[in-house]
Formats: structure tokens, C-alpha cells, sequence
């Protein structure tokens, strides 16, 4: 996933992609995730940022797309930034859960653009994570992806964690 590009598919039709967009992140993608809802997509990349894109080509839909920053941790003057390796969508909510280089899982509100948790702590990169088909649990993988450039250092051994989200964790906060 090198380039830039973008290609959608009707998988009915896989001969050519439907459409061909440039991605709005200006760095090496990590991953790409479609929306629950089937609207739309989020992308991630190795510069510390998420897009989150709608399929409907049309002017209205199209500006509702946007990019954020996240997973960064401030070191003195400057802020370190992290590869974002893992999205994962909430299949009931539609809330996402982004996880990074810096070993944190963050769930956040596309609609409302905001951050709804954070949880740090996991003892590498993260490298992949899911939820299951009802939401209740969100499965997530560690390991050492080396972001600092040495294979030669002592790295935490790669683990998978499975946490039991709250009845309301990953719940929009205008969802009442």
C-alpha cells in the first residue's frame, strides 16, 4: 500500500474499480476500513492520521470528509508522531476505535469529530484489532512494529487482548 490510490469496487463487477480516488492522507496508507453503515470508509496512515471518506461521489457527500491527527505523544518541544496501524468500526454504533505505533487503542465519534476514549498502556504497537459481530468485545493485537528503526533491541513479546467494552463504551454521546 505504498501509493496513494484509492480504488472502490462494486464486488459484483470486480473487472474495473467503480471509482479511483487519491487518498486525502499525504503519507504510505496502513489500513483501510469501511463504514458499518456501508456510506463510507475510514484510512489510516504512517504520518499519525485518520480520514474518514463517504462512497456517494456527489458535492454534498464529498464535503463531509475530513482528516484528523492522533496518536502523537509530546517529547519536550515536539510532539513524537506514530504510525496509525489498526481501525476498526463498531458494527452497531458506528464509532471507531484507531490503534497506534505508541501501544494506544482510541474510540472516537466520526459524526461529532471527537475523541470518545483512550487506552494506553499495551506493551507495543498496536498491529491489529476487531470487534465482534455484536460489539461487545474488542479484540486487539500487540507487537513490536518497529517504529524506532531497531530490530536489535529487546521487545515485548506479541500478545492478544480482548476487552469487554461497557454497555455504553462505544456509544455516540448524542445517542442518549
Amino acid at each position: 500500500m505504498a501509493s496513494r490510490s484509492i480504488h472502490i469496487y462494486d464486488l459484483r463487477a470486480m473487472a474495473e474499480p467503480l471509482q479511483r480516488r487519491e487518498s486525502s492522507l499525504k503519507f504510505m496508507t496502513r489500513t483501510v476500513r469501511c463504514m458499518p453503515n456501508g456510506e463510507g470508509y475510514a484510512s489510516s496512515s504512517i504520518e499519525g492520521r485518520v480520514a474518514v471518506e463517504f462512497f456517494d461521489p456527489s458535492k454534498e457527500s464529498q464535503s463531509r470528509k475530513y482528516a484528523f491527527k492522533c496518536h502523537r505523544q509530546p517529547e519536550g518541544d515536539v510532539d513524537v508522531v506514530y504510525p496509525v496501524n489498526a481501525l476498526a468500526f463498531h458494527p452497531t454504533y458506528g464509532t471507531f476505535a484507531s490503534g497506534g505505533g505508541d501501544g494506544v487503542v482510541a474510540l472516537w465519534d466520526g459524526v461529532a469529530k471527537r475523541r470518545l476514549k483512550q487506552y494506553p498502556g499495551y506493551p507495543a504497537s498496536i498491529a491489529a484489532m476487531g470487534f465482534s459481530n455484536n460489539g461487545k468485545y474488542l479484540a486487539v493485537a500487540s507487537c513490536n512494529g518497529f517504529e524506532d528503526g531497531k530490530e536489535t533491541v529487546p521487545s515485548p513479546e506479541n500478545k492478544l487482548f480482548v476487552r469487554e467494552m461497557g454497555e455504553n463504551e462505544a456509544k455516540p454521546k448524542n445517542m442518549g
